[in-house]
C-alpha cells in the first residue's frame, strides 16, 4: 500500500505545485516528479490520475506511469480505463500494454469481464504479452464476445500463450468470424499449431474475400511449413494482390515445393521488384538447377535488392550441387 509520506526533499519541493490552481502548473509538476524516478512519487502520480479534475493532468499521469509495475499503479491504470475522458482511457490502456511482469496480469484479469467493451478490449490487450496462464479461460470465453475488438484481443492472448486447447475455436474464427481483423488475428494465432489439424482452416483462409486475411494465411503457412499446403500456396501465387503473392512465394521457398518452379520463374519477371526478390530467394530454396539460367539473367535486374537476392539464390544452388 502506498503512503504519501516522504522525506525526499525534491518531492517535497514539488508538492505545492502539484496542488496549484493552474492545471498547467500541476501537469508540469507531474513531469518533474516522474523524472525523479523515485517510488515515493508514485502515490502522487496515481492520486493525480484518479482524482485531478483536469483531464490533461490525468492524461499526463497515465502516460508517466507506464514504466512502473507496482500493484497500486496497475490498479490505478485499470481504474483509469473507465475515465470520462477518452484521451485518459487511451493513455491508461497504452501504459498497461507496456507492462512486462506476469504478476501484473493478476490485477488486470478481473477487468477483462467489465461491462464496458472498451475496458475489456484494453484489458486483453494488456494481458497479451504478459503470457499469464490464468488468462486463458477468460480469453477463450471472450472469443464469443459481441465486440469484435474484444474477440481480436482475446485471440492475441491465446496466440501468445500458445494455448492448444483453443485451436479448434481459433480455426473457427479464422474461417467464419464476420470481422476481417478477427479473422486475420485468428489466422496469425494458428502459427503455434504443431500438427496439421488447423491446415484446412488456413488453406480456406487463402481464399478469404479480404486480401489481408489471405496474406496472413500465406505467412502463417510459411511459418508452419506443412508440405501439404504447397498446392494451396501455389494457387495463391496467382492472387490479385501482390502482397499475397509475396507471402506465398516466401512460403513456397520454405516448403521447397518443387511444383512451384515454373510459377516462380514467371514471378521472377514481375513488374513489382519485391515479388522478383522473393521469387529469386524462393528459387534458391527450391534447390533446382533448372532455375540457374533465369537467375543468371536476373542478375542484371535494375533493383539492387533483387540482384542481392539473386546472388544469394545462386550461392545456394551452387552449394546444393557441390
Amino acid at each position: 500500500m502506498f503512503t504519501t509520506e516522504t522525506d525526499n526533499d525534491d518531492i517535497l519541493q514539488l508538492l505545492p505545485r502539484l496542488q496549484d490552481d493552474d492545471a498547467g502548473v500541476r501537469r508540469i509538476a507531474l513531469i518533474a516528479l516522474a523524472d525523479l524516478e523515485d517510488p515515493d512519487s508514485l502515490p502522487f502520480l496515481t492520486g493525480a490520475l484518479l482524482h485531478d479534475v483536469d483531464a490533461e493532468v490525468r492524461f499526463e499521469a497515465a502516460r508517466l506511469l507506464e514504466a512502473w509495475e507496482e500493484t497500486e499503479v496497475v490498479s490505478a491504470l485499470c481504474t483509469a480505463l473507465t475515465d470520462t475522458s477518452q484521451q485518459v482511457r487511451g493513455a491508461a490502456a497504452q501504459s498497461l500494454s507496456l507492462l512486462k511482469e506476469p504478476q501484473s496480469g493478476l490485477v488486470i484479469l478481473p477487468w477483462a469481464e467489465h461491462a464496458d467493451e472498451q475496458v475489456r478490449q484494453s484489458a486483453f490487450r494488456a494481458l497479451r504479452e504478459l503470457r499469464l496462464p490464468d488468462s486463458s479461460g477468460a480469453a477463450i470465453q471472450a472469443l464469443q464476445d459481441t465486440s469484435a475488438g474484444v474477440r481480436r484481443e482475446a485471440v492475441g492472448v491465446l496466440g501468445w500463450l500458445k494455448h492448444t486447447e483453443a485451436l479448434p475455436e481459433l480455426a473457427r474464427l479464422a474461417s467464419s468470424d464476420a470481422d476481417i481483423e478477427v479473422r486475420r488475428a485468428a489466422v496469425g494465432a494458428l502459427a503455434f499449431a504443431s500438427d496439421e489439424q488447423t491446415l484446412p482452416a488456413l488453406q480456406a483462409a487463402l481464399t478469404d474475400p479480404e486480401w489481408q486475411v489471405r496474406e496472413e494465411a500465406a505467412k502463417t503457412l510459411g511459418k508452419l511449413a506443412h508440405h501439404h499446403s504447397g498446392e494451396a500456396l501455389l494457387a495463391a501465387l496467382q492472387d490479385d494482390y501482390w502482397q499475397v503473392r509475396l507471402q506465398a512465394a516466401r512460403a513456397l521457398g520454405k516448403l521447397r515445393y518443387l511444383p512451384a518452379l515454373e510459377s516462380l520463374l514467371i514471378t521472377l519477371q514481375h513488374s513489382i521488384s519485391n515479388l522478383r526478390k522473393e521469387a529469386a530467394l524462393a528459387l534458391g530454396e527450391l534447390g533446382s538447377a533448372q532455375a540457374i539460367p533465369a537467375l543468371q539473367q536476373a542478375g542484371q535486374d535494375g533493383d539492387p535488392e533483387v540482384r542481392k537476392a539473386v546472388r544469394i539464390a545462386l550461392q545456394q544452388l551452387a552449394q546444393a550441387s557441390s
